[in-house]
């Protein structure tokens, strides 16, 4: 069952405006100069999406686990230890449609097995040029603040997120901690795709559709640079 996936996008996020082409973030791409700057580590990082389905005749359909592990970008450390500026991109083309141990690690509702045409459906839905619009759009950019939260680990990520043409602001819950060479942070929050502008897949007239709300869980391990420009090892 075709899918709409988006990102980082909360209930209290604003509603995105709307433009014609994407230049890229606002903000610099580029770490500042005067904090301490930890690097995005693919290898230990994953964004994960949990897509249902729904409708009079949802049976015919599956729910569906979305991966991306190919993140990138920065962190950069304030002076009270939390990380006062960050910025990510995510490849849209590198999403990789129900991996089976995924599917396995997903639990109730994600054990019936998905075929390769369902899933290669699914992604040139989700990549085609009604949703995410990949040819155009290859990299979704977030650019943000982490601020403190409510209890140990706590932070709250604001940011500002561009997607497929259009962009919006929004805070994400995270549980952040920063160790001498790492910071890491994961988030496990809920997402509706048309308080992005996205309109969720429909079909027979709506009797066979994918929900609104889906389950965003991010992990993002961070690792320092180093005078030399490496990043740390872990």
């Amino acid at each position: 069952m075709p899918v709409a996936a988006a990102l980082f996008l909360v209930a209290c996020g604003a509603p995105p405006r709307h433009t014609p082409s994407d230049p890229g973030p606002r903000g610099p791409a580029v770490p500042p100069p005067d904090q301490p700057t930890y690097r995005v580590d693919p290898d230990a990082s994953e964004l994960r999406l949990e897509v249902y389905r729904d409708g009079p005749m949802a049976r015919l359909g599956h729910d569906h686990v979305i991966q991306n592990r190919t993140l990138s970008g920065w962190g950069a450390l304030g002076a009270a230890g939390v990380a006062a500026r960050f910025y990510l991109e995510v490849p849209v083309g590198d999403f990789v449609i129900d991996d089976p141990a995924a599917r396995a690690e997903a639990g109730p509702g994600f054990e019936d097995e998905v075929s390769a045409d369902a899933k290669a459906g699914t992604r040139a839905n989700m990549l085609g040029a009604r949703l995410l619009n990949a040819a155009q759009y290859p990299l979704i950019r977030i650019t943000g603040r982490v601020l403190p939260g409510d209890g140990p680990a706590a932070a709250i990520g604001s940011a500002e997120i561009r997607i497929a043409g259009a962009e919006a602001a929004l805070d994400v819950p995270l549980r952040l901690l920063v160790g001498a060479d790492t910071v890491s942070a994961s988030a496990d929050f809920p997402l509706q795709q048309s308080a992005l502008g996205l309109a969720p897949f429909s079909v027979m007239m709506g009797a066979l559709r994918v929900r609104d709300d889906i389950q965003v869980r991010l992990r993002i391990v961070a690792r320092r640079v180093t005078a030399s420009g490496e990043a740390a090892r872990q």
